[in-house]
């Protein structure tokens, strides 16, 4: 009877979750300010990785809007080079000829007139803006679907005269209105409208878009288209692509170049892929360094409460008790550092979505993953500490 109360004394009690859970906070309470700031280095690298994938997330969401919206069945022609390198000219009526072409619904067209548009004719002609003066045929924002912003788009009428419409870029760097007046080769001419920006058609933004017949009276313009836009049936675009050089160029197809615009907004979502990638990294290397300081201040924790864990261990605390005394503690720090984080993260991926007016999406995985890296860190942290702490005698820890 004796040797089984003896033996009944001798097991340690176990501790179960809430135990554990309650242990660890006590031991971070007991030190408030370093407990927060160790959990700071993790709130940071996680919320640099929350944010990071969240704003790339939202961007290449308006990125796909964009897409489904304009769809990616829309193609530019131009011309490429000749043999000798010199720059080849599309025949007058390629985009007549581009319209015959079975299964092209539309096609519009724009022509370089070399001119250069100012604001006023005190302007020195050097300044330029990088804006161009192009000829449009009248169903060119039919095809590219860009809304008129304010004014008025081209008509038979409009097209013959001095007038002029702006890309969106072009009315800001001018500081125009339809109503304002121009100064195009020595001439004033009158805004009608100003479009609203055309992604897939980033030339137009930075173009006074003036009538062919306009063009050809005021400017000298030769006639030669230099972009023709193309709208094809979505299931025939591989096709027709194939066939577009041979229809603005049948003499010399091989001067033509054949592009799709939504390829460009797909490689420029790439890219900032690859630029998220970067930082992502630059993330992780703050999130490495919150764990570093996790371990450090843990180390510091066990080397300041020799007594208390003398004094556990006296009471009969087994080593494994201590060790996931120490083991819960890394693992609440840096949980609490990664819920802030995340939090912090999320705010401001939706600040900025909202003030770029760019969808806002955080993915779940984002967050599921920045905790779960949180806790990876803090348990790699926090378990050499621990082990130090389990193997402290407890005579040596109390004489300390």
């Amino acid at each position: 009877m004796t040797d089984r109360i003896g033996k009944a004394r001798l097991t340690p009690a176990r501790m179960n979750l809430e135990d554990v859970a309650r242990v660890g906070v006590a031991g971070l309470r007991a030190r408030p300010t370093r407990a927060v700031l160790s959990a700071l280095g993790i709130a940071i690298g996680i919320a640099t990785m929350v944010a990071v994938l969240g704003i790339s997330s939202s961007s290449q969401a308006r990125v796909m809007e964009t897409l489904d919206e304009l769809g990616t069945n829309m193609l530019t022609v131009a011309p490429g080079k000749q043999f000798s390198e010199k720059k080849a000219r599309l025949p007058k009526n390629a985009g007549r000829m581009i319209r015959g072409v079975e299964h092209v619904a539309m096609a519009g067209q724009t022509g370089d007139t070399g001119k250069a548009i100012y604001r006023n004719d005190r302007i020195p002609s050097t300044r330029t803006g990088g804006l161009q003066v192009r000829a449009t045929s009248l169903d060119l924002l039919e095809v590219l679907q860009t809304p008129v912003h304010s004014g008025r788009w081209h008509d038979a009428a409009t097209a013959a005269q001095r007038t002029v419409v702006l890309g969106s870029t072009a009315a800001t760097r001018l500081a125009a209105t339809a109503g304002d007046s121009v100064w195009i080769n020595g001439q004033w001419w009158t805004v009608i409208g100003v479009l609203a920006e055309s992604p897939l058609a980033e030339d137009v933004d930075v173009a006074a878009l003036v009538g062919f017949a306009a063009a050809d009276a005021f400017l000298g313009f030769d006639g030669h288209p230099t972009l023709v836009y193309t709208k094809i049936a979505e299931e025939k675009v591989t096709e027709v692509r194939a066939l577009l050089n041979h229809a603005a160029n049948p003499e010399h197809p091989e001067e033509v170049t054949v592009s799709r615009p939504s390829d460009a907004l797909e490689a420029r979502a790439a890219v900032a892929g690859a630029f998220t990638s970067l930082l992502l990294g630059v993330g992780g290397v703050a999130l490495l360094v919150g764990g570093v300081g996790i371990a450090n201040t843990m180390i510091i924790s066990v080397l300041e409460r020799r007594r208390e864990i003398g004094l556990r261990r006296a009471l009969g605390a087994t080593t494994a008790q201590v060790r996931i005394q120490f083991l819960a503690e890394s693992l609440i720090l840096a949980g609490a550092g990664g819920l802030t984080g995340s939090l912090l993260g999320v705010v401001g991926t939706i600040g900025f979505a909202l003030t770029q007016g760019l969808p806002p999406v955080v993915p779940t995985w984002v967050i599921g993953g920045g905790l779960g890296a949180t806790l990876a860190v803090g348990a790699i942290a926090g378990l050499y500490p621990a082990m130090r702490a389990a193997r402290m005698s407890p005579t040596l820890a109390l004489s300390a």
